[in-house]
C-alpha cells in the first residue's frame, strides 16, 4: 500500500461534450495509465492495487475518468471519498473538472447528431441542465477547472501537454530516413526532400557499389556546388520545424531524404542531417530504407538520363 500512494492520480470529470474523452487520449500518449468510466465502487480497489513490477510502468501516474455515466455517480459522495484519500489516508489525488458554456454544448451535439446521456428523449438543454446541477460539487472542489468553450481540440491538448507533461524531451520520436524513389515513397513521412538534384554516385564505376556510408561517395556528392548551401538551408529549416512539431505535441515525426535507387545520395545526407540534429539537442534515429537493397540498374539508368538531362550533362 505505501508503495502505492505515491503514485499521482488526476480525477478527470466535468460536462458531457466539455472534452473528456480528449484530455484521457492525450493523457495517455504522455505515458499515463488512463481507466475512463470505472464504477465507483471499484475506485478504491483500483487505486490500493500494487504497483507494476516493471521499473519503467511503477511511476505511471494514474488518471480516471468519471462523469454522470459513471455507475454509482454521486458528486457529493466522491468528494467526500477524495477528502478521506487525501488527508487521512495520504493520498495524492487532483481533480480536473472540464466546464464548458450551455449554448456551445448544444452546438457540439447538434454538429454530432449525439444524444445528451441525460436527456435521450427530451433537448439536450435538459439534459446540460440537470448534468450541471448534479456535478456542481465535483466542480467546487475540483483543483483545476478547465473552460473549454473557446478551445479547440488543439488548444485543449496544448493545455493538458503544458499542465501534465513529464518530460517534452519524450513527446516526439525523431526519425531520420533515407529511401529510394524507384521503389516508392515512404508511407509515413511527415517531411520529404528530394535529392536527385545532387551528383549521382552511381555513374562513377568505382562508387557504384559503395554506400552514402562511404568516406568516398560522401566527398563525391559534395563536390556538387549546389551541396552546401541546399543542405545547410535544410538543416536550419528543421532546426525551426521540430521544436514546433513537439509544441504541438506530435509523438512522431519522420524526416524522409530520396535519390533514385536509395543507396548514395539519400544515406548521406541522412547521416548529415542527423548529426547536424543530435548537435542541436535533438535525439533521431537513423534509419536506411534502401540502402542494402540491390541496385535497379534499368531505373537507374532511366532516371539518371532525366537528371542529367535537367542538369545539363551529356
Amino acid at each position: 500500500m505505501p508503495e502505492a500512494r505515491a503514485k499521482s492520480i488526476l480525477l478527470v470529470s466535468g460536462m458531457s461534450g466539455a472534452g473528456k474523452s480528449t484530455v484521457l487520449r492525450t493523457l495517455e500518449d504522455l505515458g499515463w495509465e488512463v481507466v475512463d468510466n470505472l464504477p465507483l465502487m471499484l475506485l478504491d480497489r483500483l487505486m490500493a492495487a500494487p504497483p507494476s513490477h516493471d521499473d519503467k510502468n511503477r511511476d505511471r501516474p494514474l488518471a480516471i475518468g468519471i462523469d454522470t455515466r459513471t455507475r454509482g455517480f454521486d458528486a457529493g459522495a466522491l468528494v467526500q471519498r477524495i477528502k478521506t484519500l487525501r488527508e487521512r489516508e495520504g493520498w495524492d489525488i487532483d481533480t480536473l473538472y472540464l466546464d464548458c458554456a450551455g449554448a456551445e454544448l448544444e452546438r457540439r451535439y447538434a454538429e454530432t447528431r449525439r444524444r445528451h446521456p441525460l436527456a435521450q428523449d427530451r433537448p439536450a438543454t435538459d439534459g446540460i441542465a440537470r448534468e450541471r446541477e448534479l456535478t456542481e460539487p465535483l466542480r467546487r472542489w475540483a483543483t483545476q477547472v478547465i473552460d473549454t468553450t473557446a478551445l479547440s481540440v488543439n488548444e485543449l491538448q496544448q493545455d493538458i501537454r503544458t499542465r501534465y507533461g513529464r518530460d517534452p524531451n519524450e513527446q516526439t520520436v525523431l526519425t531520420v530516413l533515407s529511401f529510394g524513389f524507384s521503389r516508392g515513397l515512404p508511407r509515413n513521412a511527415d517531411l520529404v526532400f528530394d535529392m536527385r538534384f545532387l551528383r549521382n554516385p552511381h555513374w562513377d564505376a568505382i562508387l557504384r557499389p559503395r554506400t552514402g556510408l562511404d568516406p568516398d561517395v560522401a566527398a563525391h556528392i559534395a563536390e556538387d556546388p549546389a551541396y552546401e548551401n541546399a543542405v545547410s538551408q535544410i538543416e536550419h529549416l528543421l532546426e525551426t520545424l521540430i521544436p514546433l512539431y513537439q509544441k504541438q505535441g506530435k509523438s512522431y515525426v519522420t524526416i524522409a531524404f530520396g535519390c533514385t535507387g536509395g543507396r548514395h545520395r539519400s544515406v548521406h545526407i541522412a547521416e548529415r542531417v542527423a548529426s547536424y540534429l543530435r548537435r542541436a539537442g535533438f535525439s533521431p534515429t537513423v534509419l536506411h530504407r534502401n540502402m542494402e537493397s540491390a541496385p535497379h540498374n534499368a531505373l537507374e539508368d532511366e532516371n539518371g538520363a532525366e537528371e542529367r538531362e535537367a542538369r545539363g550533362v551529356n
